[in-house]
């Protein structure tokens, strides 16, 4: 069965309304073949009843034979007798037409048993079949829309992608680094204090302890200012008088 429909497959054809087809074609066998038993069935029963009705004719003219041969009447016996006769072969060949139409009917019937055996399996099989043809076709689909994909390219973009975002986070990686490097030395100083500032007033000190002292101008001598200030306190007071000045 897995053969067939693969090959119905390959072969184009629609396994579903091939097994409708079938089964329809069983149907109407079907059909046929019960209208045939129900035929035999009826020439059969008719038959029954001409030998019956064959078989009580020659009763009846056995018993007028043997009316008239108690009224002493043979060649009347003997007619009965006659009619006796046609009646019973008769009814001997239409009882060898029964047994043979007997036998057919039952053949019949027999046959009409297995054909609908037939179509039951047919029906409980046919979805089971057409689901198989179904699956056979998609897979055939599927491994020729497969075959027919090459992924050698895609999966080379993925890769040059996977590289290019591993490039990108590399740098996005060193960006954030050397941020948080300058972040952190500016925090650094911040937390320092003015080191630098210390510094420089440390040396500025340093150089002034060690660099020479100024010249600064020598106090004249308390002394000599004295002995130098009366006379120009002499010549002051002169002046005035020679300016006509009242003196201080």
């Amino acid at each position: 069965m897995r053969a067939n429909a693969n090959d119905l497959v390959s072969r184009a054809e629609d396994p579903a309304k091939i097994l409708d087809q079938a089964l329809m074609d069983m149907q109407a066998d079907l059909v046929k073949l019960r209208q045939a038993v129900a035929a035999a069935v009826a020439s059969q029963k008719r038959i029954e009843g001409q030998a019956s009705q064959s078989r009580a004719q020659a009763d009846h003219w056995y018993g007028r034979a043997q009316l008239a041969l108690q009224g002493g009447d043979e060649d009347l016996a003997r007619e009965a007798l006659a009619r006796r006769k046609t009646h019973t072969d008769t009814a001997q060949v239409l009882g060898q037409q029964l047994e043979s139409q007997a036998g057919q009917v039952e053949t019949l019937k027999r046959s009409l048993l297995k054909l609908e055996g037939k179509i039951a399996q047919a029906k409980t099989r046919k979805d089971t079949l057409k689901a198989r043809a179904q699956a056979a076709h998609a897979q055939k689909q599927l491994e020729g829309a497969v075959s027919g994909i090459s992924t050698d390219s895609s999966m080379a973009a993925f890769e040059r992608m996977e590289e290019k975002v591993e490039s990108l986070e590399a740098e996005t990686a060193a960006v954030a680094e050397l941020a948080g490097e300058n972040l952190e030395s500016r925090f650094e100083a911040l937390e320092g204090g003015d080191v630098d500032g210390d510094v420089d007033q440390d040396l500025a000190a340093l150089k002034a302890s060690m660099a020479p002292a100024p010249d600064l101008p020598l106090l004249p001598d308390t002394r000599k200012v004295a002995s130098q200030q009366a006379p120009t306190e002499d010549e002051l007071a002169a002046l005035r008088r020679s300016l006509n000045l009242p003196p201080k």
